[in-house]
Formats: structure tokens, sequence, C-alpha cells
């Protein structure tokens, strides 16, 4: 009998990362880093009082990495560019860490510094668990303690350690979409319909491609690039026009009798259901869907539009007639090779509960509407 090698076991990676994000969303802390430098890690989000005196205790002095964004909202300095370094003060616990998390909290609680910022040192490992965190649709708040033992330390405790260059290069790479499933489904638009569910080979979040018609794989496709929205596909929310935006597509593609729409998860512009709430809170109180963002400490939109390309690609397109309004769309599809013969404007009504954020599409975010 052939037995396999232990090797082919071992998580790869990309399994790693996935193991990393799943122990940060419960609450767990990771290690990043190896050798004699590392960082142990854990998310502000789900951070528990008895798990954080544990961490203070683990390692060297504990420091709260957030973004440059959000520190901008507590003003604190951030010296290292794209994050601030924040020194946890000696009598700060979990409520404290969650107070500077979430913006929700700073109407009830203001009064979170002075903060004290780190300038020197190196702040590769803090950004890494800022991209985890964020990977993990967590806010982008991590407390961090450093350690000089990061592999015993992992394997003492059995936490989920993560080699910092090949972390990086898992969460910056494209992983690739592949084929799991499809079926014929009459629709509304089209009773020739036909969905397709692709996986990425790292085990994460499904993509749909709704396909209408049998579209000429040698000629420029109708096709929309829809990004997943809860809230306006499914409940008909008044805030957004992401519902007639999907309807409307799919009816156009339904007239034309061909077309594909690709339904991307990637709701809130990339941050999530959960994220994307907290940043209606915040509209509530005044603040515009990029000021909400940045104050959660995001990014304007922190969507990958690679996956569309991907899908299209499996699929056998390789130019588009694109339905948007987002001119970054066309030049992201041009830049990762399908080309984009036209873009086909998606015209919809405005009401009163969207007209603010529609103008911010159109002044912050280059939309033409």
């Amino acid at each position: 009998m052939v037995r396999p090698s232990n090797d082919l076991l071992l998580p790869s990676p990309a399994e790693r990362v996935g193991r990393a994000r799943a122990d940060l969303r419960m609450g767990l802390p990771v290690v990043i880093g190896g050798g004699a430098h590392g960082l142990v890690a854990l998310a502000a989000e789900t951070a528990r009082e008895d798990r954080v005196a544990a961490l203070r205790q683990a390692g060297g002095s504990a420091v709260v990495a957030i973004t440059a964004w959000r520190a901008e909202t507590l003003k604190a300095r951030a010296y290292d560019g794209d994050l601030a370094r924040i020194v946890m003060p000696e009598e700060a616990g979990a409520a404290w860490l969650r107070d500077l998390a979430d913006p929700a909290r700073d109407l009830m609680s203001p009064m979170k510094g002075p903060l004290a910022s780190l300038r020197e040192g190196d702040a590769v490992l803090h950004r890494l668990a800022l991209l985890l965190a964020k990977s993990a649709q967590l806010l982008p708040c991590v407390l961090t303690v450093e350690t000089d033992a990061p592999a015993r330390l992992a394997e003492a405790l059995g936490l989920t350690r993560l080699d910092a260059a090949e972390t990086a290069d898992d969460l910056a790479r494209h992983h690739d979409l592949l084929p799991v499933a499809a079926a014929r489904l009459p629709m509304e638009a089209a009773e020739a319909g036909r969905l397709h569910i692709f996986r990425p080979d790292n085990g994460g979040v499904e993509h749909f491609a709704i396909e209408i018609g049998r579209p000429d794989r040698e000629r420029p496709v109708l096709a929309r690039l829809h990004s997943a929205c809860f809230t306006g596909d499914v409940l008909g929310s008044l805030k957004c026009d992401c519902g007639p935006q999907l309807r409307t597509a799919l009816a156009e593609m339904g007239r034309e009798g061909a077309g594909v729409l690709l339904y991307l998860n990637q709701e809130g512009r990339g941050i999530g259901i959960t994220n994307k709430m907290r940043a209606y809170s915040l509209q509530d109180q005044g603040f515009d869907t990029v000021e909400a963002n940045h104050r959660l400490g995001f990014e304007d939109d922190e969507r990958d539009f690679r996956i569309g390309s991907d899908i299209l690609r499996r699929m056998g397109f390789s130019s588009v007639r694109l339905m948007t309004n987002n001119p970054r769309k066309v030049e992201m599809m041009e830049a990762e090779g399908i080309a984009v013969t036209e873009r086909v404007p998606l015209v919809t009504g405005t009401n009163r509960h969207n007209a603010h954020y529609l103008d911010v599409k159109r002044s912050k975010s280059g939309h033409l509407l």
C-alpha cells in the first residue's frame, strides 16, 4: 500500500488564510510572522475582555492598528501612511477597543484620547493584520502584541500562524474562479435563462453568472457586472438604485434575446452587509456614502472587478457591450483583457430617498448619471 506524503495533507497558504479569517470572526487571535519577529493579532470587533487581558500578558506592549481613514476620524496621527499604530492604554480593555473600532460608538464614547501613535518600527505585519480583518469583512481595527517566537507561541497555544510573505501574496492575488454547477432557469426576463455558479479555488464565496439566451461568443455580449445588494435587490430599498438597475439590465437582455449578468457577491462595495448597515446608520447621522465608508476605516470602494473578467473569460467571452454608468468598470475590464466595445448607459428613476446617494455617485465616484 502506497502512503500519501504528509506534505500533501498540510494546508496551503490560501487555506491557512481562510482558517485565520474564520478565527478572527470567532474572536480567536492569529499569529503573523516567523523567525524572531511576529505579531499576535486579535480583531477588535470580536475581542472578549478575558482574551484581551490574556493577549496583553503574552508578549510586548499592546498596539492597535487602524486605517488612516479611521485615524483621521479619531484625530490620531497616521505616521505609517495608510495606517496608524495606536498605543493601547494600560487601563483599556475590550470595550475601549470596540469604541475605537466602531464609529457607531463615537457619539456614545467621544473621549478616547489623547491617542499616542507609534512613529518608529516596521508596520508591515500590522498592515497585513488589517488587510486580513478586511478580507474577513470585520471592522479594520486589530489589537496586536509583538512576539519574538511566533512559531513556538502559535504551536503552544494552538493558534493559526501565517507566513508574512505568503499572506501578503495571497491577499493581493486574484483566486481563479472554477465552474461548479449550472442549470436551466426560466425567468420573468427571459424563459431561456441559465444560472452558472463559480467558486474561487481558495474556497471563498461563490459568484453567479445569469446567461440569457445563447449569446454568440464571437461577438460582443451585452453584459452587466452587478454587485450583490440584499437591501435593494431583495427588499426593494429606496436608498439606492441597485434593484432597479438589476431588473432593468435583465429586462433589456431579455428584449435583445441574449446577454450575461454577473452577480458578484461584493455587498456594500465590498465591505459586506454588516458594515454596509453600519454605513447606513452613519448616513442617518448626515454622512454621505463615501464619508461613512471612511469613518468605518474602509476605502470608497473595496470591490475587485477582476472577478468579473475571470468569469467572462471562462464562459468564452472576450468582448462586451457593458451596461454601466461607472467608467471605472470599463477601465478595469479593459485592463484585464476584456474589450469593451460600447458602454451602454443604465437609466433608472430617482426618488427622495436616493437622490443624495446618486449625487454622491456622480460627484465623488465619477458615475455618468
